[in-house]
């Protein structure tokens, strides 16, 4: 009879242990702003940060060859708020004001649109291909920053979304990092 009762609790204790394990590897715990192939759930790359943490993507214009800088915060539904845009020429695809609401400041030779109120539960970003020198910023006050081109094709495209990732999609996707 014990060695019935033992062979039980073993059989417990390991069937206990796989759910375990497989808990921890498909339960999503981690957020993160995930890189997402084209319009796929194919990981490519992740990034990860929390509620409230900002990031930044900067860009250059194809026109004027400057940077422009896109600033988002998420937000607890894990949305993107984008809440200020900087930039240093007037023209095409670049807004001549502020609308309702937000502030137009001209500060250190840039124009910056703040108090943006743009929410984003995910967008479409694409590397760019003839001028590619797309960039990531986060951490306090953007120190951190990567090249797109060390981590994505130039011409291709990604969504962006913030997302809780289990043990299993971090593994398969590659994290972004200084």
């Amino acid at each position: 009879m014990k060695l019935q009762q033992k062979h039980v609790r073993l059989t417990a204790i390991s069937l206990l242990t796989l759910i375990i394990i497989i808990g921890a590897l498909f339960v999503p715990f981690r957020t993160a702003l995930v890189f997402y192939k084209e319009n796929s759930n194919s990981i490519i790359a992740y990034l990860p940060l929390k509620e409230g943490g900002n990031f930044q993507i900067v860009w250059k214009h194809s026109i004027h060859l400057t940077d422009v800088v896109e600033k988002y915060q998420i937000l607890p539904d894990h949305s993107m708020k984008q809440y200020e845009i900087i930039y240093e020429h007037f023209g095409i695809g670049m807004p001549s004001n502020a609308e309702n609401g937000e502030e137009f400041v001209y500060e250190d030779g840039k124009y910056h649109i703040k108090n943006l109120n743009n929410i984003f539960p995910s967008f479409v970003l694409r590397n760019g291909k003839t001028v590619s020198n797309h960039r990531l910023r986060w951490g306090r006050n953007g120190q951190s920053e990567i090249q797109f081109n060390d981590y994505f094709r130039p011409g291709g495209f990604y969504k962006l979304k913030v997302d809780n990732l289990s043990l299993w999609q971090l593994m398969k996707g590659v994290k972004i990092h200084e």
